[in-house]
């Protein structure tokens, strides 16, 4: 996403800045991505924290929209505590940010609910762009994240007939874009069609896979077969 990118996520609704928490044991880490989140006129620091556990209790105290989240945390994963705030159904968005670029410890990330996966180290201009890409309805990931899981997707592609013919060619290609973690607005310009139709291709790829949100289509695409192994 580009600067541009994020200023039409501001003017299409944005008018306050994105209220975004961390939870990342490593200490520097926590602190340097404070003071990136601090430092940036879209985004406004909530609040971080060490750990999972300390986190679950005191996140509705500080009310974020984005979350990032280090998979590997102390006592409770990265993983779990995604899971747990999932299953909460607040309007928050899990995105993250780890040194783990396996498909499996992605495939469980994308699983439990995160909206997008990032790979450190990451400079403080992709972090904000990829914050506004979430809090605008995408699914930002790294570059060798996304090919990471467009290969698991077209490894895997063939063992799920029954559910790959429930869609139709269009919506395949959408929720393919959509594994690469292009946002609605992307995917229109890419497909030369409206916003609107995009939309609708995958309302009807939420319904068939039985899913609401873009992260859990690309977990059932892909959790419907045998889970992905990295090569």
């Amino acid at each position: 996403m580009t600067a541009t990118r994020a200023d039409n996520a501001v003017a299409a609704g944005e008018a306050r800045p994105i209220r975004v928490a961390i939870i990342e044991d490593d200490r520097r880490v926590r602190e340097s991505l404070g003071d990136i989140l601090r430092g940036s006129r879209e985004c406004q620091f909530a609040g971080a924290f060490s750990s999972g556990e300390q986190a679950l209790e005191q996140l509705a105290d500080v009310d974020p929209r984005v979350i990032i989240v280090d998979v590997n945390l102390p006592g409770i994963s990265g993983v779990e505590v995604i899971r747990r705030i999932a299953a909460l159904r607040r309007p928050w968005q899990t995105l993250v940010l780890t040194v783990y670029r396996d498909t499996d410890t992605i495939f469980e990330a994308l699983s439990a609910g995160a909206v997008g996966y990032l790979v450190k180290p990451i400079t403080p201009a992709k972090l904000v762009e990829s914050i506004c890409d979430v809090a605008a309805g995408g699914a930002p990931m790294t570059g060798a994240v996304a090919r990471k899981v467009v290969q698991a997707f077209t490894r895997t592609s063939h063992a799920a007939p029954a559910m790959a013919s429930t869609l139709t060619a269009r919506e395949r290609e959408v929720l393919d874009m959509l594994v690469q973690g292009l946002s609605k607005k992307e995917i229109a310009a890419r497909l030369s069609v409206s916003f609107a139709t995009v939309r609708t291709h995958l309302e009807h790829v939420y319904k068939k896979l039985h899913v609401r949100t873009q992260a859990e289509a690309v977990a059932r695409w892909l959790g419907g077969r045998e889970s992905p192994r990295s090569p």
